[in-house]
């Protein structure tokens, strides 16, 4: 399998922007979808739309047994001990909010403490301060080097006997930097403090094994990694979400109700109330099928690392652009470039960029206090996947110059 063989797996691929070839470099917003993808979806739309866990009919059976088989292969993928690990989500964004409900419920109180890096998503840090408020807690954060790597050698400092949980990034969707999030979890075991981990951009990017790591919690969403919107898993270890209080009321997460009181379903369903998006979490099967062949794949792996060598080298030799995010190994650093240029606004970059064909995403990129940091406003982010070509790389690269020479 190549980039050739990738690339004809996705039908938007193959459309034009404005009379130009699509190059389609905002993959750390969301990816495109393969066929199998596509085609999962339709089929579930047509043949198993029905209700799962509650009828005994043929359709509803068709329906569970698809949306469990999904919980089966993502517990296989992350080698979580259990499936009872695995709580289907929306995203990202609700995984990390059920757990800071949920965990923040069972276990923080006033004046106790939570720790985030400077350098996560508002999805990590606004879920924590609400809890916060809520709690009479305390946030602290992590401050990051100049370079945009991670002040670990700092962390044991933050850590306190009211520390309750560290929320980290397993990677920067700004800086493009995989953080030593095994480091990070050791030290905080060694304290007693779990740790959940952002992996939105993680799954992409990395063999996840949640085990290995150690982690306490892992979340990511389907969309980043080929699945369809609406797809979301939040990795639990069992005891703690067995521990946690219900984020939410409804169907299928009680046991019993009576007006005197209920008592809740096991793990998972105590976190699935309600009816489930049954029609597109069993995407994540072929999604993350797809995502493990290219993971598993040294010619596309090459090719990856080759295309994420010339733009960093390109990016860096040109005087007028500062580059953000450079770790002192390139190893440690996904094909995702955010960048500022002299005199330029971000916003007109892209827009510029846009009409000759390539699709960037320019802001604050949900990450305005590590905007603050930085001392921008906004920056221009190109991010790369399998299917992105060292060709696209070469096309963005003679567009950005052509694109800064017209606003200069």
């Amino acid at each position: 399998m190549n980039v050739n063989d990738i690339r004809i797996q996705f039908p938007v691929l193959g459309s034009k922007a404005y009379g130009k070839p699509l190059v389609y470099l905002d993959n750390a917003a969301t990816s495109q979808r393969p066929l199998p993808v596509i085609e999962e979806q339709a089929r579930l739309a047509k043949t198993a739309n029905a209700n799962i866990h509650r009828a005994v009919h043929y359709l509803a059976d068709k329906a569970t047994d698809a949306f469990e088989s999904a919980r089966d292969y993502v517990k296989e993928y992350l080698n979580a001990a259990s499936r009872e690990e695995i709580v289907f989500t929306s995203g990202t964004t609700a995984s990390i909010n059920l757990v800071a409900f949920s965990f923040g419920e069972a276990f923080v109180g006033e004046g106790d403490e939570i720790i985030v890096s400077c350098a996560e998503h508002h999805s990590n840090i606004v879920p924590w301060q609400m809890l916060c408020q809520r709690k009479k807690a305390h946030l602290k954060v992590l401050d990051i080097q100049e370079n945009g790597c991670l002040q670990v050698e700092n962390l044991e400092k933050l850590i306190s006997q009211r520390t309750k949980i560290v929320a980290i990034t397993h990677i920067s969707n700004v800086l493009g930097i995989v953080n030593p999030v095994q480091e990070i979890i050791r030290i905080c075991h060694n304290h007693g403090v779990p740790v959940l981990v952002d992996g939105a951009q993680g799954i992409v990017h990395s063999h996840v094994d949640v085990q290995s790591l150690d982690c306490d919690f892992y979340a990511f969403s389907g969309h980043k990694v080929f699945a369809a919107t609406g797809t979301g898993v939040l990795y639990g270890k069992k005891k703690w979400l067995n521990a946690m209080p219900p984020y939410m009321g409804g169907g299928e997460m009680i046991e019993t109700v009576r007006f005197s009181g209920t008592t809740y379903a096991p793990l998972p369903a105590k976190f699935e109330a309600g009816t489930q998006n049954f029609n597109v979490i069993p995407t994540l099967i072929p999604a993350l099928s797809f995502h493990r062949a290219c993971l598993e794949n040294m010619e596309i792996l090459d090719y990856q690392k080759n295309i994420r060598e010339y733009v960093y080298d390109r990016l860096l030799e040109d005087k007028r652009i500062t580059l953000f995010g450079q770790p002192e190994s390139l190893q440690d650093k996904i094909p995702l470039f955010s960048f500022s240029v002299e005199g330029v606004h971000h916003e007109d970059l892209a827009l510029i960029l846009d009409k000759m064909g390539i699709a960037t995403r320019s802001g604050q990129m949900c990450a305005e206090p590590l905007m603050d940091r930085l001392g921008v406003t906004g920056l221009l982010r190109v991010s790369f996947t399998w299917y992105n070509t060292l060709e696209e790389a070469e096309y963005l690269i003679n567009s950005l110059y052509r694109a800064i020479e017209m606003l200069s």
